[in-house]
């Protein structure tokens, strides 16, 4: 076993280096600091850089994932550009469910615009009656020889005001069960009958949007998977956008625990129960990160399992316990946010801010977005702790035949 274990090191440390040199030569052909970030990313997309694990030509070199780390540690060190924030959709969820469900040609179209930020993606599932359930969604698409016609409403849709496309799930069929009635498209959100409309936040922000489609023309070589297959291609998105708002592994006391200790340092004479909860806070993220550390290398050889919900809960109960405590700390300023509240329309999402008391407003909508903190807690009782689930009177009916308020 030893002898197999220093094996597997040895592999992988020459895979390392082997990495390193070629983002070396990466580096060496595009300087970062006289090459647009497109251009860059686009070189690096060529190179294979992209994501490790992804096949040859599509951005990746078919090794582990965990092969990703000195690929991301080399790049920074050389300064090279990340526009992932701008793209946090295509890069976490759009790329992943087109790697697993698109044709060739749909890789070969969509992947490397999407990893350059030339094509923003935004993911369009929740309705304002298809929230937790989203299952339960009523948008339909209707065939039309080569074409399907898109009609109704999406919303929560993050950055769909800034998304050339957008990853739709649509009923196709509502005279069988909810979840075999679903049909999985890539929507151009510039066609005609596609409207985004911004949704305010309590930060003065219009990061999310409510999107409308009527009678919107999807062609059919826009759909992934097959007719009917929509579940089981959400499920990949869903998985995916989980490990992507909550997996991270930041460095040590990185992040919004950072802020907090910057904060409680800028001030002497702190008490004994400011100290205890900074601790406990500290603590918490460490454990995170820890978990986080381990479940990503669960993930290495297939798509994310229940361990991305447990990353997704955590950090979603994390963060707004740790945002409270900076603004407990701020004392009275922690109360002044702002003077107008002036609308903005963003261009990234959930990105970090400086200031503390935005991020505690922002936070709220992280035990929201991506699925409740409720839905979490459902999903790891019934599927990882074995618990019976909640009652589902609809689960066999046709969706046609499910009584609507």
């Amino acid at each position: 076993m030893l002898v197999a274990v220093t094996v597997a090191e040895a592999v992988a440390n020459d895979q390392a280096r082997h990495l390193v040199s070629r983002v070396e030569q990466l580096v060496a052909g595009h300087d970062p600091a006289r090459t647009s970030a497109a251009g860059f990313l686009g070189a690096r997309f060529d190179a294979g850089l992209a994501w490790v694990w992804f096949p040859e030509g599509l951005g990746g070199l078919a090794l582990p994932r965990d092969m990703q780390g000195p690929v991301e540690h080399a790049l920074r060190k050389a300064g090279a550009p990340d526009e992932s924030q701008r793209n946090v959709i295509g890069y976490g969820m759009a790329a992943p469910t087109i790697l697993t469900h698109g044709t060739d040609a749909q890789r070969r179209r969509w992947l490397r615009p999407l990893f350059t930020c030339e094509e923003i993606w935004c993911q369009l599932f929740s309705e304002p009656g298809a929230g937790s359930d989203v299952a339960g969604l009523a948008t339909r698409a209707v065939r039309d020889g080569d074409e399907w016609v898109l009609s109704g409403q999406k919303v929560w849709t993050t950055l769909a005001h800034t998304a050339r496309w957008g990853l739709i799930l649509a009923r196709t069929d509502p005279d069988v069960p909810k979840h075999r009635g679903l049909t999985y498209f890539v929507v151009d959100m510039h066609a005609p009958g596609v409207e985004v409309r911004p949704l305010r936040q309590m930060t003065g922000e219009a990061e999310f949007n409510e999107v409308f489609f009527t009678e919107a023309r999807v062609p059919d070589d826009q759909r992934l998977d097959e007719v009917g297959a929509g579940w089981r291609v959400a499920t990949t998105t869903l998985m995916n956008e989980r490990v992507a708002i909550g997996g991270g592994v930041p460095r040590r006391a990185s992040g919004p625990i950072h802020q907090a200790i910057d904060i409680y340092r800028s001030q002497p004479g702190r008490t004994p129960v400011e100290r205890d909860r900074l601790m406990q806070a500290w603590v918490a993220a460490e454990v995170q990160r820890l978990t986080n550390m381990r479940a990503r290398q669960l993930r290495q050889a297939g798509t994310p399992g229940p361990e991305g919900s447990v990353a997704k809960l955590a950090g979603a109960e994390l963060n707004k316990a740790v945002y409270e405590l900076c603004v407990d700390l701020m004392g009275m300023e922690g109360t002044l946010y702002g003077t107008h509240y002036e609308m903005t329309r963003p261009d990234t999402a959930g990105a970090p801010r400086a200031d503390a008391r935005h991020s505690f407003l922002r936070a709220r909508a992280n035990s929201i977005e991506g699925g409740t903190s409720e839905i979490m807690r459902n999903i790891l009782g019934e599927r990882v702790l074995g618990l019976p689930g909640e009652p589902r009177m609809d689960k066999d009916l046709p969706w046609s035949a499910v009584p609507r308020s």
